[in-house]
């Protein structure tokens, strides 16, 4: 495995590699690797096959954390980043530092008007913005033929698809399913933050999307009221307090005003101080 921090040095491998016909996958991460973040360099490498070249950033990116967000805490652990992705068939890890990937007077924007205003974009409101200039600039620089998100972020998938369609990216975006915990809880760098008694109230998220499922399995269900009946389920547990609970469409992220099967979910909730995210097709 090869690790390269510089960007004109990645361009110049990437642009070869492609001149020579070799295939890239692409998996962006901000680090701190999981179970969840191999499973996505697997799907990465089935995409460029054994021959093609498995790309991996690790970059933890200061314009998606709105001013009093966990940039300045968000766990590191590059040398056992740097084993993981060894061990998983990693080819090229890329880990630019801040200086290399924002000029002093960076000014560029990419702005994302419609599937960015609700959810994660009205609780975090300058965080897709900070998501798409910067996965624009890794596709830029990694010249990738796939990339591979997790299903988790299944708004900011939506996101960067729509990006790399209005904006003619050649380049094929696959979307991974959620790797869990035993107990159901979407794995995420975050989840370090938990207590131990906070580790046991947050499979509530998990908990709540079955719910929800089985709610609508027979009929569909007004938002109001599947909403309240799944804030008053989270609410059950002390240390769990709802930042929001959605329902709808998964193409247009359209809020459904009834819930049924084929809808999707989406909720944020903090377990004490740790905003969790998950969801799931009901």
């Amino acid at each position: 495995m090869r690790v390269i921090a510089s960007i004109a040095a990645m361009q110049r491998l990437a642009l070869k590699r492609r001149e020579e016909g070799q295939a890239i996958a692409f998996v962006p991460t901000m680090g701190f690797l999981h179970e969840g973040h191999l499973s996505l360099m697997a799907r990465a490498r089935k995409a460029c096959s054994a021959r093609g070249l498995l790309v991996v950033s690790v970059y933890v990116n200061p314009t998606q954390f709105g001013p009093k967000e966990d940039f300045a805490k968000y766990p590191r652990a590059p040398a056992r980043d740097a084993a993981l992705c060894r061990k998983a068939g990693v080819d090229i890890l890329f880990t630019p530092s801040d200086g290399e990937m924002y000029a002093a007077d960076f000014s560029m924007r990419v702005a994302e008007e419609r599937l960015s205003k609700s959810m994660e974009g009205a609780s975090r409101p300058t965080h897709f913005q900070g998501v798409a200039v910067v996965v624009a600039k890794l596709f830029n620089i990694v010249l990738p033929d796939a990339a591979v998100f997790g299903a988790k972020d299944f708004q900011q998938a939506a996101i960067i698809r729509r990006m790399v369609r209005d904006l003619n990216f050649p380049i094929e975006i696959i979307v991974a399913p959620i790797f869990r915990e035993a107990d159901g809880l979407a794995m995420s760098s975050r989840n370090k933050y938990l207590s131990a008694e906070e580790r046991l109230q947050a499979p509530i998220l998990f908990v709540a999307l079955q719910t929800a499922k089985n709610a609508v399995a027979k009929k569909p269900l007004p938002r109001a009221q599947l909403r309240q009946k799944i804030e008053r389920l989270i609410a059950s547990q002390p240390a769990a307090c709802v930042d929001y609970v959605e329902f709808f469409d998964p193409q247009t992220l359209e809020p459904a005003a009834k819930v049924g099967p084929g809808a999707q979910m989406a909720l944020a909730v903090r377990i004490g101080k740790t905003r969790l995210i998950d969801n799931a097709e009901l």
